[in-house]
């Protein structure tokens, strides 16, 4: 179907994962480990517990369970417990053994529908005939206002449209929309203080604290790198708070500044960008390399004249756009932050 546009989307194989074992007896030389996806693993894997200098060696995957070797090339026994994260450090190999069983990830399309954006546009002959003060073609003048207006309409689809439940290619009688950044985001949503995420402060704005551990989190689970920080005017003005207590002025400055426009950390360089779409309470954390805005082929913004009617010029600007957002690991989304 034209009006639907999709791509594949691929990640590399995972290299981490959780215990998933409530029953460990001895958690400093229980060798016998349930996981929760044992696919992950192979025999000659090294394995290194979060936050801990201990590396197991695996000799055995059956199912989801691991049997390793504890505290292997003599480093310290951890004291392993369900729930805590393991990190495949790399496969060691037989010398001359045979190749590997062949692993490798599906690639699933992703999709997305076109939603069409129009405007009537209308001058009447007089209108058309009078030159009004500073506008020298009022017909111009309207297509451009309208045109401005759409592309007003298409970020802020863009942001946080959603296509429908049902019947989402549209018909003569169901309007098609396409599905926005937002409603795309499922993976990496961060609410302050739950599932280890760090709080807001005490009035529940956003900290630096909440916006470096969500690019940490985003790094960790993809191959990509967030580059773009997307935000409404409130969380705009809590981010320039950020730098308040290092900002430094000399006596020839005649200019107070208060802004924070490219922010740098451990996991790249974001720069920071303010959109009206964006709801008051979210932050936005984007790699724009795995996303695009893309019109139909031959459907971009247009001026289409009508056959005149009457003692008027007539018409519509039309165009039928879609988002193209590739690898959903690769972006993330705080929400529920305080808006005053």
């Amino acid at each position: 179907m034209r009006s639907r546009r999709g791509s594949f989307s691929d990640g590399l194989l995972p290299d981490q994962d959780v215990i998933s074992d409530d029953a460990l007896t001895d958690p400093t030389t229980a060798t016998a480990l349930g996981v929760a996806h044992g696919d992950r693993f192979r025999v000659g894997d090294q394995v290194r517990p979060e936050g801990s200098p201990e590396i197991l060696f695996v000799t055995a995957v059956e199912g989801d369970r691991l049997t390793v070797i504890r505290a292997y090339g003599g480093t310290t026994a951890a004291d392993l417990e369900d729930g805590m994260s393991l990190r495949i450090l790399g496969n060691a190999a037989l010398e001359g053994d045979d190749r590997p069983a062949p692993r490798f990830t599906a690639r699933a399309r992703r999709q997305n529908y076109t939603q069409i954006f129009t405007a009537a546009v209308e001058v009447s002959g007089t209108q058309q005939a009078v030159h009004s003060s500073g506008v020298a073609d009022e017909l111009d003048y309207q297509k451009q206002e309208r045109l401005r207006e759409l592309l007003r309409d298409l970020e802020k689809c863009v942001i946080g449209g959603t296509a429908p439940a049902a019947t989402p290619q549209g018909s003569a009688t169901v309007r098609r929309t396409m599905k926005g950044i937002i409603p795309f985001l499922t993976s990496n949503v961060f609410l302050p203080g739950q599932d280890d995420f760090p709080s807001a402060d005490s009035g529940g704005a956003l900290t630096e604290a909440q916006i470096s551990a969500a690019l940490k989190r985003i790094w960790e689970q993809s191959a990509g790198r967030v580059d773009t920080i997307l935000v409404n005017g409130t969380q705009k003005r809590r981010i320039n708070s950020f730098i308040a207590t290092n900002r430094r002025f000399t006596a020839q400055s005649e200019r107070y500044r208060d802004l924070l426009s490219v922010y740098e950390s451990d996991f790249g360089v974001c720069r920071v960008v303010l959109a009206r779409a964006v709801p008051a309470d979210m932050v936005l954390l984007l790699d724009s390399s795995r996303i695009q805005v893309l019109p139909l082929a031959g459907r971009s913004f247009q001026f289409q004249r009508h056959a005149a009617t009457g003692d008027r010029e007539a018409g519509q600007i039309v165009g039928e756009y879609t988002l193209e957002l590739r690898h959903e690991l690769a972006h993330g989304l705080i929400r529920g932050l305080a808006t005053t």
